[in-house]
């Protein structure tokens, strides 16, 4: 004969148990997407400071940044002393409780004679 006390314990604790997974599968998509989101900041900032160093102008640079970073990034160019240096910022999600999350990115360069 079974315990009348413990009918539907499994199905509680089983419960409990996908809420904590998805928690955890959704941290994990979150951290993959802010990975993504820095390595195209760090490369579109290595790219276009490439084409600042060339001498190309400043639109030029924030071209070629937001085409590699992709859709929602904004580009800062500084020009001083005979360096350049662009910094790259995209958002990691649109929305969501990550919406605010920014990954960002710079890179430095000699600007050439």
């Amino acid at each position: 004969m079974r315990a009348r006390g413990d009918g539907g314990s499994v199905t509680a604790e089983l419960a409990i148990g996908m809420v904590a997974v998805t928690m955890l599968v959704v941290v994990v998509l979150a951290v993959a997407a802010a990975t993504v989101t820095r390595v195209r900041c760090t490369d579109a900032a290595r790219a276009a400071t490439r084409v600042a160093t060339l001498g190309e102008d400043d639109a030029s640079v924030r071209a070629v940044a937001e085409r590699v970073a992709g859709v929602g990034a904004s580009t800062t160019v500084d020009r001083s002393g005979g360096w350049v240096t662009v910094t790259v910022t995209a958002p990691v999600v649109a929305e969501g409780p990550f919406g605010g999350l920014r990954a960002t990115a710079t890179a430095t360069g000699r600007a050439e004679p």
